[in-house]
């Protein structure tokens, strides 16, 4: 029995060396719930990075170990996931995908001096609190607010219904759309109003929106609901168009929806992965394909791709893991780094510079397709 117990202490004393040269990233997602899809994905997309990273020897010449905690899609359960990460000896984490979800977990992780850099979190608001140590590599709810001002505007609406969730990237973008198109048209907004998430029966908002009689609906909440409005729109003989905003960029709103009631669905969204323009983007999606078996089904994973790329060269041109010197070099001296989503530069609050958003509309066959690339 001594002899087990050495044994057992001297591999101990031999595996501190290993852990001593890992450097651990935090992914919080939501792996569970109305947005998993988008979780599952972020995870997929993370650990393959990692392992192409760790294959040509790591970063400071340490591997990097991915540590997963799952959000949920919730504020409250996000909270608790942040303190998990917070006490994981996490270098930075990366996440999440929904602005509410992502605010819960900001003064955590500030507290603690963790970086995070979130991948779909749009709402204005966040980067505008003066932390220190927080990022994002999706763009604002103000830039693409304007854009789909100008989208309305060219494709010739004037009376214009817009509905929320009064989530705070939702409904935020839901009052920056609104004063955009005030400012860049005589189109009126003859319906605002919120909808509850997670229900499954919008009839009677379609109803009242339809009483308003607009020529098109801006729904600037989430995909599982879109699909839904979709749905439920064509079956009460409705066929008003319909826009959503980039949190409708999610394929599993034509499986939700149909394919005939989403078919002429516009929405707003950086490029979705098919679109993506550098052979190093197209390289690694073969390479997800061959591992998964499948493509990234939303930009949002791949922003999360491009969240850890950012955190890894930051701690490299660092030369350390220390989160203020990190930090620092993502806002002072990380300029045009090469992405999966193009080159990625951070302004003085966090935020990304120089993104720009298109309009997509789902075709007859369920397929995204740039209009006017």
């Amino acid at each position: 029995m001594k002899k087990v117990l050495c044994f057992a202490a001297a591999l101990c004393f031999m595996a501190a060396p290993a852990f001593a040269e890992t450097i651990r990233i935090g992914l919080m997602a939501p792996m569970t719930g109305s947005w998993a899809s988008e979780g599952q994905d972020m995870r997929d997309i993370v650990t393959l990075l990692a392992e192409e990273l760790n294959a040509k020897g790591g970063v400071l010449g340490k591997r990097v170990e991915i540590v997963v905690e799952d959000d949920a899609g919730d504020p409250r359960a996000a909270a608790l996931a942040a303190q998990r990460l917070a006490t994981r000896n996490v270098a930075a984490v990366i996440g999440t995908y929904g602005s509410s979800v992502a605010e819960a977990a900001q003064n955590i992780y500030d507290d603690y001096d963790i970086i995070q850099v979130a991948n779909g979190a749009t709402s204005n608001r966040l980067t505008e609190k003066g932390l220190n140590f927080f990022f994002r590599t999706c763009p604002r709810n103000d830039e693409q607010a304007m854009v789909a001002a100008n989208a309305l505007k060219s494709m010739g609406f004037s009376k214009i219904a817009i509905l929320h969730d009064n989530t705070s990237y939702a409904r935020g973008l839901a009052d920056d759309a609104r004063k955009f198109i005030g400012e860049v048209s005589d189109a009126k907004v003859v319906f605002f109003n919120a909808l509850t998430p997670g229900e499954r029966d919008f009839n009677t908002v379609l109803t009242r929106m339809r009483a308003s009689d607009p020529d098109v609906i801006l729904f600037t909440g989430y995909y599982p609901e879109a699909g839904l409005l979709l749905r439920q729109k064509m079956e009460m003989g409705w066929d008003v168009p319909m826009m959503g905003g980039d949190a409708t960029n999610n394929p599993d709103l034509v499986e939700i929806a149909g394919r005939q009631a989403a078919s002429g669905f516009y929405f707003l969204s950086p490029p979705v992965p098919q679109d993506l323009p550098t052979d190093e983007a197209r390289a690694f999606l073969a390479a997800f394909e061959k591992k998964y078996n499948k493509l990234p089904g939303s930009i949002w994973a791949v922003l999360a791709g491009d969240a850890f790329t950012a955190i890894v060269t930051a701690i490299e041109g660092a030369g350390s893991t220390d989160s203020k010197k990190v930090a620092d070099y993502m806002r002072t001296r990380l300029k045009d780094m090469p992405a999966l989503t193009g080159t990625i530069s951070f302004n003085s609050v966090g935020d990304r510079i120089g993104d720009v958003y298109r309009v997509y509309q789902v075709n007859a066959e369920g397929a995204f397709v740039l209009m006017n690339p």
